[in-house]
């Protein structure tokens, strides 16, 4: 095995640059006298999932056995045998990409004659931070492309759900997310002022993460930025293990028409409570909070929306939040908490 560098190559790069290039030139005089003729396979893996990246055999790409994550993202030099630039290009890196890349050259028994390791690096997209419970939150986003009324300009969440969509001169609220209907807002001016922000109203611990925006025109795309939005709890409270219950505090000051829906869930979306119809809806919880919650009987004449769980354990520390929906599903109200449970 040719070791061609001891400690891994390191290649920096903005979040969905158009590409980005993961290097290996073997030098000339090596690969014509000692390897050419003998190479049958080049193979570059994503080490820390051990998942195919791009195949090189039979004189051809083969990109039926790429990971389905990096399809019609990769390319190699077509003439790699006659060159030997094993290098590697990937197409709009984002931070999911980050890893340490190996590429291996096999001979036709299958034996490593040499390899070769890059550190990608995917810098940070730029991190905004604010407390659950503020009005609003400006997520950052300016452009220095000249924009007319073909340009769509559409932001997405972690989740790819699409947060807002500008296309045709205005805004498109039809395209949005359920979730983020009524909450979003950008500048009316766009066009000529090329800012980009979008401004998202209540935020939440449940919409921390990263926030995409893209600008395309004919389906080309012009410009991507990522902010990477920080919500802290509004609340905490912390318990111990073993305690016969918590409360995790929830109160309205403005009085509730009689077809809300009160919604508790955790960080990973399960239904920890559901309050509907002027009843509580056990049969909408998931089976880990069944049995295990309660809430005021008389909520709505009290405005305490309040949630008690018995029996924490420590896999209850979570954050949960409490949401109210009026009749048309719109979103009254939204409070988080953190809630640590402490090991006895």
């Amino acid at each position: 095995v040719l070791c061609c560098l001891s400690v891994p190559e390191k290649v920096e790069v903005e979040p969905w640059e158009e590409s980005v290039l993961l290097p290996f030139k073997v030098p000339h005089r090596l690969w014509f006298c000692k390897y050419r003729l003998s190479v049958a396979k080049v193979e570059w893996r994503n080490v820390r999932d051990n998942r195919k990246v791009h195949v090189y055999q039979n004189g051809s790409d083969q990109p039926g056995e790429q990971d389905e994550f990096y399809r019609t993202r990769t390319r190699m030099d077509e003439n790699l045998l006659k060159t030997g630039l094993l290098s590697l290009i990937l197409r709009r890196p984002t931070d999911g990409d980050e890893n340490l890349y190996s590429c291996s050259v096999y001979n036709r028994k299958g034996d490593v004659l040499m390899e070769k390791q890059v550190w990608l690096k995917v810098k940070v997209p730029e991190q905004v931070k604010v407390e659950s419970g503020v009005k609003s939150v400006l997520l950052p986003c300016r452009t220095t492309e000249s924009l007319d009324g073909d340009t769509k300009v559409e932001w997405v969440d972690k989740y790819d759900r699409t947060v807002h969509v500008y296309q045709n001169g205005s805004n498109q609220p039809g395209e949005q997310h359920q979730y983020y209907r009524t909450r979003t807002k950008m500048d009316e001016n766009l066009l000529k002022t090329k800012d980009l922000s979008l401004t998202l109203t209540c935020p939440t611990y449940e919409d921390r993460g990263i926030f995409t925006c893209r600008v395309s025109r004919d389906r080309v795309i012009l410009m991507v930025k990522q902010v990477n939005l920080w919500v802290k709890a509004q609340d905490q409270v912390e318990v111990e293990s073993g305690e016969e219950s918590v409360l995790l505090p929830c109160r309205t000051p403005e009085s509730l028409p009689g077809d809300v829906r009160v919604e508790w869930r955790d960080s990973r979306d399960r239904k920890v409570h559901v309050y509907q119809n002027g009843s509580d809806q056990p049969g909408e919880q998931d089976q880990f909070y069944r049995t295990r919650t309660k809430m005021d009987e008389n909520l709505l004449e009290n405005k305490d929306l309040s949630l008690t769980l018995r029996r924490p354990r420590e896999r209850d520390s979570n954050t949960y939040i409490c949401r109210v929906y009026s009749g048309d599903r719109n979103v009254l109200m939204e409070k988080d908490i953190q809630l640590q449970v402490k090991g006895q």
